[in-house]
C-alpha cells in the first residue's frame, strides 16, 4: 500500500530568524519527542513526511532515544536528493549524565544522526542529575545534586569547545532561569546563541523571554501546544489546558482554523520558535507559522491569557526530600541549593 501523498509548503515561504552568530533558523521546527507511547520508528518516518512537507528544522535529543532512527531516516533523505544537509537545521542535547562527557556525547549524536555537524547544541538540563526514562513525579535520584555554577561553567566550556572543534555551529541552553542564564553571561567565553524553554499561552515566562530577547538569545519553545501528549510523570491535577481556553477558541472560530494553529501562529508572532510535534498535524503546524496572522488585538487578548502554568515541572531533578519543584525554577530570583 501506498503512502498517503504530504501536502507541501514552498520551504522559502517559512520565514527565518538570524541569530547573533549570524546563522539562520527557520521560525518553526518539528520536534522529535514522541511520548513514551510512540514508537521511534513512527517518529522518524515523520521526520521524513515533515521535511518533505516543507519544515527545514528538526529538533533532536540524545535522551528521546531515537536518533539512530532519525539518523537513517536524514542519511535516505540525502541520498534521495530530496534535500541536502546544508539546507536543514538539527539541533540537538546533551543529557545530564553526560555534564562531565560532553564531547563524547555529541560525536555519539553525529554517528547516530549520520551527520558531520550540528546546526544547535544544548544543555537539555542545568542539574548533572540521571534518572530513569520511565518513572513518576516521586522519583528521586539519591545522588541528585542542585545547579552548582562552578560544575555548569566547566560543562560550557566542554560546549564552547565544540564550536572551536567544527562539531556544531551554535551552542545554547535549556530549562534555565535569569539567575542562572546571568551568571553563565558573566563568565562564558561563548554565549548561548538560543535557549529552549516552556512556552505557551498558559505558561508565557514573560520575565525570561524578555530576558533572552534583550541579551540577543533566541527563545525556542517546547509545548507550545500545552504539550496534550505529555508523559503522565508530567502531569498534575493543576494542570490547565491551552487548546480549551475561551480566547484561544474564540479566535479560532472567528479565523475558521484550529486552536493549535492559533497558538502556533502566537507563538511565532511572539518571537519564539515553535518545535511542536505531531504524527498527523505536522504539516496544519507548518501552515499556521506561514498562513494566518493574529491582530494586535488577538495578541493582547493572549497575552491576558497567562496562567502562569508550568507544565514539566522536573520534580524527578529534585536533590532533597520535601522539596518543591519550584526549587528547581529559582521562583524568589535566587538559585536554590
Amino acid at each position: 500500500m501506498s503512502e498517503t501523498p504530504v501536502k507541501q509548503i514552498s520551504p522559502e515561504s517559512v520565514p527565518q530568524i538570524r541569530l547573533y552568530t549570524g546563522d539562520k533558523i527557520p521560525v518553526i521546527g518539528l520536534g522529535t519527542f514522541g511520548s513514551d507511547s510512540i514508537p521511534h520508528e513512527t517518529v522518524a518516518s515523520t521526520v521524513k513526511r515533515a521535511i518533505i512537507s516543507g519544515y527545514r528544522h528538526i529538533d533532536c535529543a540524545s535522551v528521546y532515544g531515537n536518533e539512530k532512527n532519525i539518523g537513517n531516516t536524514l542519511k535516505g533523505i540525502f541520498d534521495e536528493g530530496i534535500v541536502k544537509r546544508e539546507d536543514l537545521w538539527i539541533t540537538s542535547k546533551v543529557w545530564n549524565d553526560k555534564h562531565g562527557k560532553v564531547e563524547e556525547s555529541c560525536r555519539q549524536t553525529l554517528e547516530d544522526l549520520q551527520l558531520e555537524y550540528l546546526d544547535l547544541y544544548l544543555v537539555h538540563w542545568p542539574f548533572p542529575n540521571f534518572h530513569p526514562p520511565k518513572c513518576d513525579v516521586s522519583t528521586r535520584n539519591p545522588d541528585a545534586k542542585p545547579y552548582i555554577h562552578e560544575d555548569f561553567m566547566k560543562t560550557w566550556q566542554q560546549m564552547e569547545n565544540l564550536v572551536d572543534k567544527g562539531l556544531v555551529r551554535n551552542i545554547g541552553t535549556s530549562n534555565m532561569t535569569i539567575p542562572k542564564m546571568k551568571l553563565l553571561l558573566r563568565d562564558c567565553r561563548i554565549k548561548p546563541a538560543c535557549n529552549e524553554m516552556e512556552l505557551h499561552p498558559h505558561f508565557q515566562q514573560p520575565d525570561l523571554f524578555d530576558f533572552c530577547h534583550t541579551n540577543n538569545i533566541q527563545p525556542i519553545a517546547y509545548c507550545p501546544l500545552g504539550s496534550p501528549g505529555r508523559p503522565d510523570r508530567d502531569r498534575t491535577a493543576d494542570d490547565t489546558v491551552d487548546l480549551e481556553d475561551p480566547v484561544i477558541l474564540s479566535i479560532a472560530n472567528r479565523l475558521k482554523v484550529s486552536p493549535a494553529k492559533v497558538a502556533i501562529r502566537w507563538a511565532v508572532q511572539r518571537g519564539q520558535i515553535p518545535i511542536p510535534f505531531s504524527v498527523n498535524h505536522f504539516f496544519e503546524n507548518l501552515e499556521a507559522a506561514v498562513d494566518i496572522r493574529l491582530t494586535d488585538d488577538d495578541m493582547k487578548a493572549i497575552a491576558g491569557i497567562d496562567k502562569k502554568c508550568r507544565l514539566i515541572k522536573g520534580q524527578v531533578f529534585l536533590w532533597k526530600e520535601n522539596q518543591s519543584w519550584e526549587d528547581l525554577w529559582d521562583i524568589n530570583g535566587e538559585i536554590v541549593q
